[in-house]
């Protein structure tokens, strides 16, 4: 169980703490500028996003355990992950783009909204929320439909999300200090490898689908040193999605996507090099 829990814990501590931040901001903007009476509004809005983050979620299962043939399901699968890949490849980058204008930019929006009505602040608020929702659920269902329980992923992403809403809670008391910065490089690193794993076996999926070639065609086969029933073949591949009997194309596509992925998230960038030069940068009180 603990093979597929730490990869999804990590998924649910880094979008997690994503959109915990963006709550956060919203709700300290409106105590700082004395517009409680517009909270109510904004956890409507949260609980919105929340409520159809979840029923994706269910959507997504019942779609693919509901397909009549195994084709149909590993069509689906492949397709699914690789579309999931590429959306939390994009929320990373956006991330690392974004993070210390995020404060501004969540802010201005929601003085807009507060200027056009409660029912704009809540519409707001759910969106803001359910772009991380939505794209969470995607990438949860993708690393989770691997392993052959759904127990050890669920748990791994409820413990994550919990940690993620407690230490955002944290933050935004002041009761911790961390490099929020930091936090995001090297959890966005961690989850680029994860990304890496689901993108190759979405490739492995296709293959199955027929839809890719080369299903029997294999760079490298090591199920003699790695029995694919051993305790370490089952932790490796649910924390990096190695597989003893691993198909050309599955490593191309892995090797293709981890390489220069993860060399442009972590090259520095002109912003990145130079000093912090506000208290929001180091975030060490959430939105305050």
């Amino acid at each position: 169980m603990l093979d597929y829990f730490f990869p999804n814990l990590l998924i649910g501590l880094r979008e997690g703490l994503e959109a915990a931040l963006v709550v956060s901001i919203l709700v300290a903007y409106l105590v700082k500028t004395d517009r409680r009476n517009r909270l109510p509004v904004v956890w409507a809005g949260v609980a919105a996003a929340v409520v159809l983050s979840v029923a994706f979620g269910a959507l997504l299962t019942y779609v693919i355990t509901g397909l009549d043939t195994f084709k149909q399901q590993e069509l689906a699968g492949g397709f699914l992950s690789i579309i999931a890949v590429g959306l939390v490849t994009w929320m990373i980058f956006w991330m690392r783009r974004t993070a210390r204008h995020l404060k501004a930019e969540l802010t201005g929006k929601l003085e807009a909204a507060i200027a056009m009505g409660a029912g704009a602040v809540a519409l707001m608020a759910f969106l803001a929320v359910a772009r991380e929702g939505l794209e969470t659920t995607l990438f949860f269902f993708s690393a989770a439909q691997q392993a052959d329980s759904q127990l050890g992923p669920l748990l791994g992403f409820l413990v994550g999300i919990a940690i993620a809403v407690a230490l955002a809670f944290a933050l935004y008391q002041g009761a911790v200090r961390i490099n929020l910065g930091t936090f995001f490089t090297w959890t966005g690193a961690l989850l680029v490898v994860v990304a890496a794993g689901i993108f190759s076996y979405g490739i492995h999926d296709l293959q199955e689908a027929e839809v890719l070639p080369g299903l029997n065609t294999l760079a490298f086969d090591v199920s003699a040193q790695i029995p694919p029933d051993s305790w370490y073949a089952t932790l490796l591949k649910g924390i990096f999605n190695f597989q003893p009997q691993t198909t050309v194309l599955q490593a191309i596509a892995w090797t293709a996507y981890l390489v220069p992925v993860l060399t442009f998230f972590l090259w520095p960038t002109r912003e990145s090099a130079a000093p912090p030069a506000a208290p929001e940068e180091s975030a060490t009180r959430a939105g305050i």
